[in-house]
């Protein structure tokens, strides 16, 4: 094969063969094939897209280039959960040890802040000495002392992926639903799992900002799962404002800390509730959503989901005595509210200015190699279609540094909009996209 006769292939819209795109890949991995020829390829395919088949074959060459995990020694149910990620989005906290609670198995292999969101593992990191990297040994003996493991990727999983993507972001081609889908579905192919629940996230916050684009990638995920012979069900979930109260990785801990112990923000107890009723629908354990919302009720109440985090912390030489007292997270100096300009009611919210507000504080990275400060952050006091009178608090930051506060304050007065009527809130479950069924548009290209 030549590769300019697979870049004039996908050049002109037509479908690669499995055998095309596994040379790119594997050329493209041992160094024998440039990164200019990669590059065209990946711009080929976000001007052209992938047909299903396509991404099937992309995300078998990835997730075949490095180690993948063998937990058949495991007799449970294997499951994951995976958001696209937003504002204030700190359900893998929640939902992993809920499953694990739950009877089931979860593998969770997490990314941290990316752009203006969160990261999971930037959280994990704010409970003083939880431990992300674990090697193949901790992560199984993890599995089988809790039942869940919690962990950045290793080296070898998928390393072809972690490649590819570097070379995404400088082409400007991140954005490709089809590249979206085949990186995000390698990685979790290669955890080993036997069914996944996706939180696709739309709205301002959201990098997907267009609801019809989050259920395109959506559906192909679903059917690159499929095609796996794995359950996959996506969740389209709405990102037009901040998810619960807390933004910022303490903050977030402790707020993760009160739904599992029964209380919390309504939005974010909704929705872990039905990530893990799906979750569990997916990996066969209860035959209808209603009764996985039933088990996630049971496991909350009876306090085996607080203890199953508490077990989870503890076995990754993190504080557990967090679980009682949340003085012993990481906290801020100095607080301050940002207040109303006016009177009326939230007609919306900028949640991704939010997020970069919430970066700037220095909860996030302004560049790879920066400190995160776990302790600084956001409290919203007011969301879509609350009331608000001239001079209320909107929300609070807590900071550590002056100057950065007086960044985000300003970036923050631009994101509420208020108006005179009250506006309907919006909805936070949009969609519910299983793979029990034939999607819409299957066969056509995915760009």
């Amino acid at each position: 094969m030549r590769p300019v006769e697979i870049l004039k292939k996908k050049r002109d819209g037509l479908e690669l063969s499995r055998g095309e795109i596994g040379f790119l890949v594997r050329g493209f991995s041992s160094g024998s094939i440039p990164d200019s020829q990669v590059s065209a390829f990946l711009m080929a395919v976000y001007f052209r897209g992938m047909t299903e088949r396509e991404m099937v074959a992309l995300t078998d060459e990835m997730r075949q280039s490095g180690s993948i995990l063998d937990l058949s020694e495991f007799p449970a149910r294997k499951v994951d959960k995976h958001s696209t990620g937003g504002i204030g989005d700190k359900t893998s906290l929640i939902v992993a040890p809920a499953l694990a609670a739950a009877g089931l198995m979860v593998p969770m292999i997490s990314g941290r802040g990316l752009a203006h969101t969160g990261g999971t593992l930037d959280k994990l990191e704010s409970i003083p000495g939880f431990q992300v990297r674990l090697d193949p040994q901790s992560f199984r003996k993890s599995l089988r002392a809790t039942g869940a493991a919690m962990a950045g990727p290793s080296d070898d999983l998928v390393p072809a992926d972690r490649k590819l993507y570097a070379l995404r972001d400088v082409t400007a081609t991140v954005e490709s639903h089809a590249l979206i889908a085949s990186s995000i579905m390698s990685k979790k192919l290669a955890e080993g799992i036997d069914a996944l629940v996706l939180d696709i996230k739309t709205g301002s916050g959201a990098f997907i900002k267009e609801r019809e684009e989050a259920e395109r990638l959506a559906r192909a995920m679903v059917g690159i799962g499929r095609a796996f012979g794995k359950k996959v069900v996506a969740l389209i979930t709405d990102m037009s404002q901040p998810l619960g109260e807390y933004a910022g990785n303490a903050l977030e801990v402790m707020e993760c800390l009160e739904v599992l112990k029964g209380r919390g923000p309504q939005d974010v107890v909704t929705l872990c509730r039905e990530l893990s009723a799906y979750a569990l629908l997916a990996a066969g354990v209860v035959r209808e959503a209603a009764e996985g919302r039933k088990v996630y009720d049971d496991v909350i109440r009876s306090g085996e989901a607080l203890e199953k985090f508490r077990a989870i912390i503890r076995q990754q030489r993190g504080n557990a005595d967090v679980v009682d007292d949340y003085g012993l997270l990481p906290r801020a100096r100095f607080r301050q509210a940002v207040n109303s300009p006016g009177k009326g009611f939230v007609r919306a919210i900028d949640a991704e200015k939010a997020g970069w507000a919430v970066n700037i504080l220095g909860a996030g990275r302004e560049r790879v190699d920066s400190a995160v400060d776990p302790a600084v952050g956001m409290q919203t006091h007011k969301k879509t279609a609350d009331p608000v009178e001239r001079g209320e608090p909107l929300c609070t930051l807590h900071y550590n540094d002056p100057q950065r506060f007086e960044a985000a304050r300003r970036l923050l007065a631009d994101c509420y909009s208020l108006t005179d009527h009250p506006p309907s809130p919006p909805a936070l479950i949009l969609k519910v996209i299983r793979g029990d069924g034939n999607p819409e548009g299957a066969g056509a290209p995915v760009t």
